[in-house]
Parts: C-alpha cells; sequence; structure tokens
C-alpha cells in the first residue's frame, strides 16, 4: 500500500513524463494501489487516477473499477470527489459503461452527491448523447426500482435543458425507440412521466409526431379491450392514458378512436365507475374528458349509434318538468335536481358531434322523441334562466380579493356553466336545430380574440348569457321552482386528473404497477 510521499512521488514521476507518460506504468500501478490505502491516500488517488486515466489504456478495466471502489467509500467526502472525477473516464467504448454507472449511483440519499451525479450525468451527456442513453435505459430496463425511478425522473426534467446540438434528431429517435422497449410494461406514474419526455421532443412535434404519440397512448389504454367499470385499474388506466393523449388532439391529429371507445364502451356503463381515488366524481372526469375530445373528432364510422348513445345519457341529465310526471300526479314531489357540470359536458359533446350529423334530432328521431326532448330543454332552460339571475346577484359588485373566496369561485364556474347551457340550448330550439355557436368549457382557459377577428355572437367565454330566452311551445303560468338545486363542480379551475398511484394489474405481461423482480447489488 503506498503512502501520501509514494503517491506524490508518482504523481511526479507521470506529470513530469509529458509526451512519454504511457511509458510509465508501474507509476501510474502505484497510483491505482492508492484506493486500499488510508482517507489521504484515497483522496489523492480519487484525483490522481482520473488524470492519467487516458494514457495507460491497457490499464482501463482496473482505473475504472479503482475509482468505483472510491464511489462506495464510507467517507461521503472521498465518495463526492471520486464521482465528480467520473465524467473523465468517459472516452470511447468506456462512455456507456461510465454512464451505467452514474445511473446506478443516482439512488444515492446524500443530497450534495445526487447533485454531482446529476451533473456528471449532463457532462457526459453533452460529450456522447447516445452513449448516454444507452447507459440510462440500460438501468430503466434492467436495473432495481430505486435506480429506475431516478433515472426516468432524470430523464423527464433534464432532457429539456440540453441545447439542440445534443438533442439532435438521431438522439431523438433513439430515445423513442428505447422509450417504446420500457412503456412495455410500466406504472402509471412511470407512464405519465414518459409521455412528458417524448413530447417534449422537437422531432415529435409535427403532426406524424403527435399522432405517433396518441398511437402510443391509445395502445397503453387497450382500447381494443372490452371496458370493464368495475375494475378500479382499468377505470383508473383509461383516465390517465387519455388525459395523456387529449394536449395531443387537434384539426389534424384526431380523437376519434378514443371518443369511439366513450361512447361505445363507457358512457353506457357511467353509472357503475368505479375508481380507486377516493372523493373523486368519476362520471363528472369522464364526461369532461368526452367533451374536451369531442372538439376534435374526425370521420366516425358509427357516427348515428354513437350519437344517439350519447343523446340517451344526455336525457337522464334533463328532466321532465314534475308535471310530466306518471298519472299526472305532482302534489308533494320534489323539483328535480339539475346536475349542470354534467348536463354542460354532454349537451357540448352532442352539439360538437351534432354538427357532423346536423339532421340527428329532425331526421333520424321520430317526432314524439324530438317533442320530448324539447320540453325537456324548455325545462331546464326556465330553471337555468333563475339560476343565473340569483348568481349575477350575488356576484354584483365583487371584484378582486372578494371573488378569490371559495364560495364565489365556485359561483363564477357556475355561471360560466350555465351560461354555457344556456347558449348550447338556444342552438338546439333553432329550427332546424344549429351547431354554430362556440363556447368555451367551463373549466378551460378563455381563448383570447386576435384584433380583426369577429368574435362568434354565441361565444360566451365573456360570462354574457345570450340576450333571448329559448323559444319553444309556450306552456301555462305555472312558475318554476325557487331556485334551482343544480349540482355543480366545485372542483375548480382547469380539470388536472394526474396519476394518483401506479396503473395496477397487468395485461398479459404488461403489469401496469408490478414489474418482475430486479436483481439487487452492484451491476457495474
Amino acid at each position: 500500500m503506498p503512502t501520501v510521499e509514494e503517491l506524490y512521488r508518482n504523481y511526479g514521476i507521470l506529470a513530469d513524463a509529458t509526451e512519454q507518460v504511457g511509458q510509465h506504468k508501474d507509476a501510474y500501478q502505484v497510483i491505482l494501489d492508492g484506493v486500499k490505502g488510508g482517507t489521504k491516500e484515497k483522496r489523492l488517488a480519487a484525483q490522481f487516477i482520473p488524470k492519467f486515466f487516458k494514457h495507460f489504456p491497457e490499464l482501463a478495466d482496473s482505473a475504472i473499477n479503482a475509482q468505483l471502489d472510491l464511489c462506495e467509500d464510507e467517507d461521503v467526502s472521498i465518495r463526492r470527489q471520486a464521482i465528480k472525477e467520473l465524467p473523465q473516464f468517459a472516452t470511447g467504448e468506456n462512455l456507456p459503461r461510465v454512464a451505467d454507472i452514474l445511473t446506478q449511483l443516482l439512488q444515492t440519499d446524500d443530497s450534495a452527491e445526487f447533485n454531482l451525479v446529476n451533473n456528471a450525468l449532463l457532462s457526459i451527456f453533452k460529450m456522447d448523447a447516445k452513449g448516454t442513453l444507452g447507459g440510462l435505459f440500460s438501468q430503466i430496463l434492467q436495473g432495481e426500482d430505486i435506480v429506475r425511478e431516478r433515472a426516468i425522473k432524470f430523464l423527464s426534467t433534464k432532457l429539456k435543458t440540453l441545447p439542440d446540438e445534443v438533442l439532435t434528431k438521431e438522439v431523438e429517435e433513439l430515445i423513442l425507440t428505447e422509450s417504446k422497449k420500457v412503456l412495455e410494461d410500466v406504472t402509471g406514474e412511470e407512464f405519465v412521466l414518459f409521455m412528458k419526455i417524448l413530447s417534449g421532443l422537437k422531432s415529435l412535434q409535427t403532426v406524424s409526431g403527435r399522432q405517433q404519440l396518441v398511437e402510443l397512448v391509445a395502445e397503453q389504454a387497450d382500447l381494443e379491450q372490452t371496458f370493464s367499470p368495475s375494475d378500479p385499474d382499468c377505470v383508473d388506466r383509461l383516465l390517465q392514458c387519455t388525459r395523456q393523449a387529449v394536449p395531443l388532439f387537434s384539426k389534424n391529429v384526431h380523437s376519434t378512436r378514443f371518443v369511439t371507445y366513450f361512447c361505445e364502451q363507457v358512457l353506457p356503463n357511467l353509472s357503475t365507475l368505479t375508481t380507486p381515488v377516493e372523493g373523486l366524481d368519476i362520471q363528472l372526469e369522464v364526461l369532461k374528458l368526452l367533451a374536451e375530445m369531442s372538439s376534435f373528432c374526425g370521420d366516425m364510422e358509427k357516427l348515428e349509434t354513437n350519437l344517439r348513445k350519447l343523446f340517451d345519457k344526455l336525457l337522464e341529465y334533463m328532466p321532465l318538468p314534475p308535471e310530466e310526471a306518471e298519472n299526472g300526479e305532482n302534489a308533494g314531489n320534489e323539483e328535480p335536481k339539475l346536475q349542470f357540470s354534467y348536463v354542460e359536458c354532454l349537451l357540448y359533446s352532442f352539439h360538437q358531434l351534432g354538427r357532423k350529423l346536423p339532421d340527428f334530432l329532425t331526421a333520424k328521431l321520430n317526432a314524439e322523441k324530438l317533442k320530448d326532448f324539447k320540453i325537456r330543454l324548455q325545462y331546464f332552460a326556465r330553471g337555468l334562466q333563475v339560476y343565473i339571475r340569483q348568481l349575477r346577484l350575488a356576484l354584483q359588485g365583487k371584484t378582486g380579493e372578494a371573488l378569490k373566496t371559495e364560495e364565489n369561485k365556485i359561483k363564477v364556474v357556475a355561471l360560466k356553466i350555465t351560461n354555457n347551457i344556456n347558449v348550447l340550448i338556444k342552438d338546439l330550439f333553432h329550427i332546424p336545430p344549429s351547431y354554430k355557436s362556440t363556447v368555451t368549457l367551463s373549466w378551460k382557459p378563455v381563448q383570447k380574440v386576435e384584433i380583426g377577428q369577429k368574435r362568434t355572437s354565441e361565444d360566451t367565454s365573456s360570462g354574457s348569457p345570450p340576450k333571448k330566452s329559448p323559444g319553444g311551445p309556450k306552456r301555462d303560468a305555472r312558475q318554476i321552482y325557487n331556485p334551482p338545486s343544480g349540482k355543480y363542480s366545485s372542483n375548480l379551475g382547469n380539470f388536472n386528473y394526474e396519476q394518483r398511484g401506479a396503473f395496477r394489474g397487468s395485461r398479459g405481461g404488461r403489469g401496469w404497477g408490478t414489474r418482475g423482480n430486479r436483481s439487487r447489488g452492484r451491476l457495474y
């Protein structure tokens, strides 16, 4: 075991040798042996080994292994020094191995050490992105769970900080290829992180790139399988996947496949949905997703059939007036509860899909069914007017801080919801029904109108309802109930159904939460 003096002497030999440094193999071996010494010797070895590493390719394995011993030393200062110097070993064919080692070192619980590992990984990423990705993905696919988790988080947070010259098209293609391998066996949280990684790649910002991502999500969502509403994991997976798909949809990247699945498989089972998330109004979340997707639905194969399913579900939330109940008896009956949040979603979705089959209400429904629908619309609209007046009265004169109280936030959202429904009902009362009005869903940010752009006359993003109340057959002078007991969501702002735990269960080998046990211990 060399002493401190011997280490300095051999360092001097190597430093003075300049061009002929490679001829002093014995001197470098002495420095390698320094890792077997005490604290002072190890600290010197941690600095000296990488300095002359490139001059002794025949001792590369011994040098890397010696440095790794220091990376696992009990003394935290020695570990930090050894980790800090690791990028100097990332030359040529050694780089993927160093990337693999650094990825494993992400499991450290020491924050300073963890930051050093992150910085070292970023450093070698800029030397050779493909080689570094090889090491990272090797551990993601085969490493232990804590390493896998931190490697994925490294990619999700650090890739976006790298310059364009590092993240070339070829590098992004490699990320996509390797990510597809990982997505064959992921948890829910991992899936969300990988979608964040992939959707941030420049090469996937194109229409074809977005389409690729939608297809990836559709595969994870299992849209080819029959939906199981009583299985909370199945429901959870569908919602999480759909939330990842929604931002990808556009006028060129259609949501047709998802909308079709929701209409055919989910809507008929809406009342029996189960969720592992406590306190979540799962039915409302599903309807919100459907509403958001309906704007970007393309040509649908079974449009009339699915539109009818949507229409039938809408009817469930559009009650008849009490006078229309069976036997004509309504004495003592409570007024029906109007579930405004549900109706906004369903009516919006029906309005969007109805544009593709504008004669659905007039040509596809029989006269009695249409009459029944108009009665329900009128009854809902009359109750709506009462509620809008009450909300406006309650919010009148309130500005700034007063509108930020929880109670008033709910009222502001309720006013958006009711205004939206009002506009859509008015559209459907046209003869023939119209599908021209534009509304902004109550939980979505208001779209700014460019200067010179005409705002659609029925756009309710300003919060103002149409001036004229809906038409329709005049009924007698019976007064609508004292204010309707409407149900609207108190879950304000943008709907954000983030992952809430892993996707559990498995799909023929794809475990959405429980991945196969991996080997433990040092894999360097």
